[in-house]
This record gives structure tokens, C-alpha cells and sequence, in this order.
């Protein structure tokens, strides 16, 4: 697991991670053996409802403006140097 990370671990941390790990995985186990069949999903554990506001326009189109202060610019878009070959 350190190799494919690309982690250079000492004999000792790679000893405690793979202890570690262990750990975490059989406490998956452990959650997963849980029957859970009569109870229902929770989308929040407290209960809570998003209170959404009304989807409406509040804000004028600015585009044109906010386009001006670029330096390049091309059919209504920011063009920018690219940044990843």
C-alpha cells in the first residue's frame, strides 16, 4: 500500500500502518454485520430540513461590463493561458 501511495516508510511505520489498517477494516466488518433492515435511511441524523429560498433572478446581468476589465476574451468567455499540458 506504501508503494502504490508512493510513501517511504520505515520498517516500523509500515508495521503500525498495516496494524492500523487492520483495525479500521475489521471495524467495517463489525458496522457492516449490523441488521439494519428495520430502520430507515437519514439523510440528517438530527432530523433537519433545508430551508431553500425561492429561485429567482436578483442580480442584473453584468457580463458585458465584467468582460470589459479582461484582457482576452472570446464570444462572451475569459480566455486564459493554459495551465495544464
Amino acid at each position: 500500500l506504501s508503494q502504490l501511495a508512493k510513501l517511504d516508510l520505515s520498517e516500523d511505520a509500515s508495521v503500525k500502518l498495516q496494524s492500523s489498517l487492520n483495525d479500521i477494516l475489521e471495524m467495517v466488518g463489525r458496522i457492516q454485520s449490523a441488521d439494519t433492515e428495520q430502520i430507515a435511511p437519514l439523510s440528517n441524523p438530527l432530523d433537519a430540513h433545508q430551508i431553500l429560498r425561492d429561485d429567482e433572478v436578483t442580480e442584473i446581468n453584468q457580463r458585458d461590463a465584467l468582460l470589459r476589465n479582461a484582457p482576452d476574451t472570446q464570444d462572451g468567455l475569459f480566455l486564459v493561458p493554459q495551465v495544464i499540458e
